[in-house]
């Protein structure tokens, strides 16, 4: 177990060093315009709450200067703001909150539906909907892919294969969120099946909740299916086809075994751990192709909140703690990937059998 526990070390630290780089490259190129941003909100806002408060109509118009511009200049100091974000206390205390996910303790513009600033509410409250809709599709896309792309294999040159192979470059010449938007006219505006947007119309306390976020999730999903099955299925035929040509499947050919034993029960089953990894690297990598995709349907999950923070005002606080949860989610699924091939893998009990 030496070795593997060498190779775990080894990964945990890739991990980190990945989230840090993340979020320092993140802070740098955020933290000098939203500075001035934040500044400039918190003036505007402060100005607003004195012109508007009926305690301070009887001060001249000098002293609600000078009121309002203490009153920033507290302000700023208690957000830390007085002080530069390249300075050490600052920047070690941002670092660490977030990567403890302490995410930025609160938002600037948005409120979660509960009511609160809090980022980390925020982004608890859109992740599970991503979830959801990219988790959906791609268990949906997986066994559709599965069954096509291993359906077609050995079979190159036939009809299937030929159109497995015509829908993957349909499928892979077009945008999804050009896509999207044709599925958007059509279905919602020429034949009224499906709603223009996504989000839910009842709130989450009512019972009817769970089938209006279904319905409303079903034009989108239905994209994401089409879109991606195609390039799936001809991936698994890729993989299982490779499988199809080794010599071990020759002998079971030669042993009388049926061929579809041969290809559900052998090929298929050793192409199992590259179907496995792309079907985890795919499940990570939609949470960063989920921004396109759920603003053009506007379903409201992280993707959708990126698009909102990043418009004007810059939200830097939710800017970075969806940067790094999104970071984090992609490096654990590599890291959990790393280890059950490290864990499984022959070579390493070998060498550590002769170590031991």
């Amino acid at each position: 177990m030496r070795p593997f526990f060498s190779f775990l070390v080894k990964r945990v630290i890739y991990l980190f060093i990945v989230l840090f780089a993340t979020l320092i490259i993140t802070i740098g190129l955020l933290a000098p315009f939203f500075e001035t941003v934040l500044k400039s909100v918190i003036a505007d806002k402060i100005r607003n709450d004195v012109l508007t408060n009926p305690k301070y109509r009887y001060l001249t118009e000098a002293e609600r200067e000078a009121l309002i511009k203490t009153m920033t200049s507290d302000a700023v100091r208690s957000m830390g703001l007085d002080q530069p974000w390249y300075s050490p206390t600052r920047l070690y205390n941002t670092i660490v909150s977030v990567m403890s996910l302490d995410l930025g303790r609160t938002s600037v513009t948005y409120a979660s539906s509960s009511g609160t600033h809090s980022v980390h509410d925020l982004i608890m409250e859109r992740l599970p909907r991503t979830v959801l809709l990219f988790g959906s599709a791609t268990i949906i896309v997986s066994v559709i892919g599965i069954y096509l792309g291993s359906f077609v294999a050995g079979r190159e040159g036939s009809l299937p294969d030929r159109v497995v192979s015509a829908v993957t470059v349909l499928s892979s010449s077009f945008p999804t969120w050009w896509v999207g938007i044709l599925m958007i006219l059509v279905f919602a505006f020429v034949f009224r099946i499906f709603p223009a947007q996504s989000i839910p119309q009842t709130l989450p306390s009512d019972p009817r909740y769970i089938p209006d976020l279904l319905y409303h999730m079903a034009l989108p999903l239905i994209t994401l299916v089409v879109m991606g099955f195609g390039v799936w299925a001809y991936s698994v035929r890729y993989f299982v086809s490779l499988m199809l040509v080794e010599d071990f499947i020759r002998a079971k050919r030669t042993a009388g075994i049926p061929e579809s034993k041969i290809l559900y029960s052998h090929a298929l089953k050793n192409a199992a751990p590259a179907i496995f990894t792309s079907v985890a690297l795919s499940l990570a990598a939609s949470f960063g192709g989920a921004i396109l995709v759920e603003t053009v349907f506007d379903w409201p999950g992280m993707g959708l909140l990126y698009i909102e923070a990043i418009g004007p005002p810059a939200d830097m606080p939710v800017i970075i703690g969806l940067t790094y949860v999104s970071t984090l989610i992609f490096v654990i699924t590599i890291f959990a990937i790393d280890l059950a091939y490290g864990y499984f893998d022959p070579r390493l009990k070998v060498s550590g059998e002769k170590a031991a």
